[in-house]
């Protein structure tokens, strides 16, 4: 099991992010929720502050290129082996970044890559 972050998570049930952390969570993926927005998803509560010293495997961004931007340092800084840019999240300079630092960085949708076997 890959533990996953969600960058941009949301108790909004009709946001990506929230059937993201709904599909991670049926398949058996621990998940760590950070976003602006209070709540709960699955019964885990988004966190406010960005975690630290959490051992992610894989980091899928909900959020738009400006606003990564602030968090560069913070994701990198967690060294996951993977970082996922869901459409309308694609960056170049942090998938850049990211590749040479060794992280895998893909552009891909995480719900496409969880209902194929590929995540």
């Amino acid at each position: 099991m890959k533990k996953t972050l969600i960058i941009g998570a949301t108790p909004n049930p009709t946001r990506f992010a929230f059937l993201a952390a709904q599909r991670l969570h049926h398949y058996g993926h621990p998940i760590v929720l950070f976003g602006i927005k209070k709540g709960e998803v699955v019964g885990q509560t988004i966190q406010n502050t960005f975690p630290e010293k959490e051992d992610i495997h894989t980091v899928t961004l909900y959020i738009n290129p400006g606003i990564q931007k602030q968090y560069y340092s913070q994701i990198l800084g967690l060294n996951p082996k993977r970082i996922i840019f869901n459409p309308g999240t694609e960056n170049e300079e942090l998938r850049e970044l990211a590749e040479e630092q060794g992280i895998e960085a893909d552009y891909a949708c995480t719900l496409v890559m969880l209902n194929s076997g590929q995540f």
